[in-house]
């Protein structure tokens, strides 16, 4: 999906409650919804994006998934950590990036991408 720049099959692998951990927030953003519009937008903010290595869980219920990428001109590198639960649906989809002006430019970037939607989120939970 990532390499064909395709999400369209995503919801089908996301549990409802699934749970998306930004690098840049220490609040987890709940729900399916959520992390496939965290998703998507991640995908258009990227330049150059590369998946390196794949290590798996001796459960098969994780994989941490080892990039490269660069944001508006930075570098950066990071990992997925991808959580399944029984019936292959992602529940947890953690992100880790450095260095920090990678992780500052994508923190920026994702900002501005996202910022009606968290303001309309917030304004609903008012």
């Amino acid at each position: 999906m990532v390499s064909a720049a395709n999400l369209a099959e995503l919801p089908d692998i996301l549990h409802p409650q699934a749970v998306f951990r930004s690098p840049m927030a220490h609040t987890p953003y709940p729900g399916a919804q959520v992390v496939q519009l965290i998703l998507g937008t991640v995908l258009h903010v990227f330049e150059d994006f590369t998946y390196h290595r794949e290590l798996h869980s001796t459960d098969g219920h994780s994989v941490v998934l080892e990039f490269s990428a660069k944001v508006n001109g930075k570098e950066l590198k990071g990992i997925d950590m991808i959580r399944f639960d029984e019936a292959g649906k992602i529940v947890d989809f953690e992100v880790m990036v450095r260095p920090m002006s990678g992780l500052q430019a994508l923190g920026d970037e994702m900002g501005k991408r996202l910022a009606p939607y968290l303001a309309a989120m917030k304004g609903a939970k008012a």
